[in-house]
């Protein structure tokens, strides 16, 4: 049926550009959706292959921050980062009502949607200095064989949203897209200490900026290695339309002049 429907329809294909904020979910912000929101933005193509399904490729950056001090999950622990989030997302669009931009009948529908993504991180400290290179959690000793984490990971966004047509070729829409990721350094938090609080040089960034309390024991916990990070995108996007393919071929089905 959704091979049929598509050879009856005029396809086309959307391109635009994404604005809106960013926050994540991890170790030091475990639940707060939308806890220090940052803003983002992105561009984005979508071919729609028919009324009710479409598939879009989005180019989305942000800055996504959290601190103890801010969250107040673990307060005493003293740890902050920040990150820039550049991701590339693959995603299947399911239209619940018939739309198609330039309608004047099915002009608007909620919908859902799903995929793949790979994106870049590097968590730094809250003024700027990177964390991964520091090794915090002892990766550059090899502390407990832990080795130096990769900066490029693996997501599956998914989400909702609302689309509406604004006129014969420009289309808005606005959505809330979760990555459930793979990594748990988003944050550069996941396991133990590595070092003794009391033997920590204040003068030293990898030793204080591991431990910023200065008061825990090795394999004291540091973060929660069971659970994943999450980061998410909402916002508005605009996008422009362009028809695909011989209009010729589906004069029956003329889109912009039957609706």
């Amino acid at each position: 049926m959704f091979i049929a429907a598509s050879s009856l329809q005029a396809q086309t294909l959307e391109v635009g550009l994404f604005g809106g904020g960013a926050y994540y979910i991890g170790d030091i912000n475990p639940a707060l959706q939308f806890n220090q929101t940052k803003l983002s933005y992105g561009a984005l193509a979508r071919y729609n292959a028919n009324t009710r399904w479409a598939f879009r490729l989005s180019l989305s950056s942000a800055e996504v921050t959290a601190d103890d001090a801010t969250v107040k999950f673990n307060e005493d622990r003293q740890l902050g980062f920040k990150t820039r989030i550049n991701d590339a997302s693959l995603v299947a669009e399911f239209n619940f009502l018939d739309y198609f931009t330039g309608s004047r009948k099915d002009y608007f529908t909620p919908f859902l949607f799903g995929g793949v993504s790979v994106f870049q991180f590097t968590p730094r400290s809250l003024d700027g200095i990177s964390l991964r290179d520091l090794g915090t959690e002892g990766q550059n000793i090899g502390f407990d064989g832990r080795k130096k984490y990769s900066n490029i990971g693996f997501s599956v966004p998914f989400g909702i949203g609302f689309k509406y047509s604004l006129t014969k070729r420009l289309g808005m829409a606005v959505e809330w897209r979760m990555h459930k990721t793979f990594t748990d350094y988003i944050d550069d938090v996941s396991t133990t200490y590595y070092l003794s609080g009391s033997s920590i040089n204040p003068n030293n960034n990898e030793q204080v900026l591991s431990d910023p309390a200065m008061v825990h024991e090795p394999n004291m916990q540091r973060g929660n290695s069971k659970t994943n990070d999450w980061y998410s995108f909402a916002g508005i996007s605009f996008t422009y339309k362009f028809n695909l393919g011989s209009r010729n071929s589906c004069n029956s089905f003329d889109n912009n002049n039957s609706r």
